[in-house]
């Protein structure tokens, strides 16, 4: 491991040796892309720094406690003794933080939600996973970007898509993809009865141009007016976009945009997320690996998680975790789900690199 972080080390400092030359600074795509693996390395380096002050300061103990003084090598031991600690916290720590990066895991993501089984309820709850989503993207700074939505006329949506950028947001949002379980009394039920709904949750990064070479011969344009809430401009002027990929059948839609442009420009974006998450998928099915271990990216038929409202409850399926503060979390205090996928993650990979 100390080879591995010495190599880490060397390879950072180089890094900002390079940012401070004025061919790089100038040549904007090396100076994204070094910046980018600059702050892959900072946690790491910062971390290896940390651990290097701590064996000096542990070795300096060791010498104070042989002191002829007795309350210095008193007090020698126990900071000896918090030291060591210290030390075995840091190293575990770099463990983790050197378990081999999802590569997709720095990329800003495009989510689809769908209301599935159970009619008006299902659609209803999209909406109302939409607006947990929303509250838990403002809450890490994040932004986000409506790409399409139909409404649906009881409530919340039969179909949504938008975009979120910021800092790492697929390493926290991945795992949000697969089936999402509501089980409450619908507002339209009047005999009290708890119904069972589900909505589906599917989370893409968004691909680059390298990444997806998406040839615009196979790709059909089509325009047609937009429809639902905006007035009578949305509804005369064929702004709204169809964008069909031929040789894959993939469609999408996109009409929220103010104009055909826009929307144009938003359908490519998801065609192209789409691409790209089905190359993926193929990629894993060749390899004969489970997609990420169905925790790093749950596949959309897989119920993954019940929101049980009569007892304000949520579990994870895919864990086992359960936590008794659904209300929280429907206002987007997400954290503590995340968190205890990426926990079960960091601990399966590094089981896996022990054996």
């Amino acid at each position: 491991m100390k080879d591995r972080l010495e190599g880490m080390k060397n390879r950072y400092e180089q890094i900002n040796q390079m940012l401070s030359d004025v061919s790089i600074v100038s040549d904007i795509k090396k100076l994204k892309e070094l910046s980018k693996e600059q702050r892959q390395l900072e946690k790491v380096v910062t971390r290896y720094q940390d651990l290097l002050n701590a064996e000096k300061e542990l070795q300096d103990l060791k010498t104070l406690v042989k002191d002829e003084d007795l309350d210095i090598r008193e007090m020698a031991q126990e900071e000896l003794e918090k030291c060591l600690v210290n030390i075995v916290k840091i190293e575990e720590e770099l463990r983790i933080l050197l378990i081999p990066k999802d590569p997709n895991d720095e990329k800003d993501v495009i989510i689809e939600i769908q209301g599935a089984a159970g009619g008006d309820e299902a659609n209803i709850f999209a909406g109302d996973l939409y607006r947990m989503y929303m509250k838990y993207i403002e809450s890490k700074g994040w932004k986000a970007e409506l790409l399409d939505a139909q409404v649906s006329e009881a409530g919340g949506f039969s179909y949504i898509s938008f975009s979120v950028a910021g800092d790492s947001v697929y390493s926290y949002l991945k795992y949000e993809s697969g089936s999402h379980r509501v089980q409450r009394v619908p507002a339209t039920e009047s005999q009290g009865r708890i119904h069972t709904s589900t909505a589906t949750v599917l989370v893409m990064p968004e691909a680059d141009e390298i990444e997806v070479n998406l040839d615009m011969n196979d790709v059909r344009i089509d325009t047609f007016c937009s429809s639902g809430p905006g007035g009578q401009s949305v509804n005369t002027t064929k702004s709204a976009v169809r964008v069909t990929h031929i040789p894959s059948g993939i469609v999408v839609s996109c009409q929220d945009a103010k104009s055909q442009h826009e929307n144009k420009a938003n359908a490519l974006k998801v065609l192209q997320a789409r691409l790209y998450e089905r190359m993926l998928a193929e990629k894993e099915a060749k390899e004969g690996q489970e997609r990420l271990s169905k925790v790093g990216r749950g596949d959309r038929s897989e119920k993954i998680r019940t929101y049980n409202y009569p007892q304000n409850r949520v579990t994870d399926h895919r864990i086992g975790f359960t936590i008794q503060q659904l209300d929280r979390v429907m206002e987007g205090k997400l954290d503590p789900v995340i968190e205890a996928l990426i926990a079960h993650d960091q601990e399966q990979a590094l089981k896996g690199s022990a054996e």
